[in-house]
């Protein structure tokens, strides 16, 4: 089997699983990159493995045999790219593809209305929905969007991103979340990792910061990240009187915000529906953090089974992520069995050896005229069709 991967560009959250089909498939396996990384993720440190990686091909270094693997390799996954002429030719000549997905309407199902856009979303994937098209659906609530415009019908696969996995011995993992304040009272530590932007709300964490205060709790909180809101975050620090407990450090190498990972109790995830994924959640997962997140984010319903291992509170609803940050502040019990069923999670199901593992028999499948569906949860098992209203249900059943 020749399987080629075509994306915008490849990053340290594809990376894994790239890593896991080369060691299957050798040279058959390709991922092609159309584009040159955003300097803003260049600055994060998103690509520093790009020149040792011995599958990626650049398209916009070598067009003519990255156009020539797309149309001649027995399998092509295509997502993450605006531009669909790369992949039309092949679409055309009725051959398999795999699309690769996050939502059609982040901002709202109610943008599926126009007429304009319908044609557009019809023109790229509604006429191919008896063709051997499949999607994976990198979101919970893809699917759901995707049902809106009758694309891929009983055709929808979970999927979503796979950073790398780390292997702790827990009971060290949690001797090095062990902190005390001056006092040798038990502090607890929190995480909030991101661009400062409005959508990933970072003001909810200095908002629940100042109300642990005013409860007496000893505590740290860590913003790592950076972005337009930084000042407006800073000046409700000092608003606040909250310069011993809250500190930033700017942008981080990936390696360096999972070692803070590693020393959180906590880590609050408060995106509303724009985050598609947020590979964030599996990395604090992965470091047994307790995760407070809320449900509009792509990944929580995948990923995080509320009060088993995190909590989820409703999209946009302060007062209740207030409360589950307060609960886990105050029981560390719960915030430590929550941890480890969260990195339980990831050792067991959403890692990348599992992953590439289940996409491979899918794709061998697919090869052989059927298709091989995962029966449990996880990636690969039919997408269930979640509308957004009703992910706060889904997440708490």
């Amino acid at each position: 089997m020749k399987l080629t991967v075509v994306s915008n560009y490849i990053n340290h959250h594809q990376i894994p699983v790239a890593r896991e089909l080369y060691n299957k498939l050798k040279d058959d396996y390709v991922f092609i990159q159309t584009e040159p990384m955003e300097e803003e993720r260049v600055k994060m440190g998103w690509a520093n493995e790009l020149d040792k990686l011995p599958f990626l091909k650049l398209y916009y270094k070598e067009p003519d045999v990255c156009s020539q693997l797309i149309m001649e390799s027995d399998i092509v996954i295509f997502g993450g790219i605006e531009d669909e002429n790369y992949i039309k030719p092949r679409l055309d000549a009725g051959k398999i593809v795999i699309r690769m997905s996050e939502r059609l309407y982040k901002e709202g199902q109610w943008k599926s209305i126009s007429p304009r856009g319908r044609k557009k979303k019809y023109e790229d994937h509604g006429k191919y929905k008896d063709a051997q098209v499949y999607l994976l659906c990198c979101g919970a609530y893809v699917a759901s969007d995707f049902g809106l415009i009758h694309a891929y019908p009983d055709k929808m696969f979970t999927w979503g991103y796979f950073p790398a996995i780390y292997e702790y011995d827990l009971k060290t993992l949690f001797f090095k979340k062990l902190h005390l304040d001056s006092s040798g009272k038990k502090c607890v530590r929190l995480l909030w990792a991101g661009r400062f932007i409005d959508w990933k709300h970072p003001e909810y964490a200095i908002k629940v910061a100042r109300d642990l205060k005013k409860k007496g709790i000893s505590y740290q909180l860590d913003m790592v990240g950076g972005g337009p809101l930084e000042e407006k975050l800073k000046a409700m620090v000092t608003k606040y009187r909250l310069e011993n407990e809250v500190i930033f450090h700017g942008f981080q190498p990936p390696q360096n915000v999972r070692r803070y990972m590693e020393d959180a109790d906590i880590f609050l995830f408060t995106s509303d529906y724009q985050e598609g994924w947020g590979a964030v959640l599996n990395e604090a997962m992965n470091s047994a953090c307790a995760v407070v997140a809320g449900h509009g984010i792509g990944a929580t319903p995948y990923l995080v089974r509320h009060m088993e291992n995190g909590q989820v509170y409703k999209n946009k609803c302060y007062r209740e992520f207030r409360e589950q940050v307060l609960e886990l502040a105050t029981n560390e019990e719960l915030c430590k069995k929550l941890g480890e069923k969260a990195y339980e999670t990831m050792l067991t199901v959403w890692n990348p050896k599992e992953a590439s593992r289940r996409l491979y028999a899918f794709c061998e499948g697919v090869l052989e005229g059927k298709i091989i569906c995962r029966k449990d949860e996880g990636p690969m098992s039919m997408a269930p069709d979640i509308a957004p209203r009703k992910g706060y249900e889904y997440v708490r059943r």
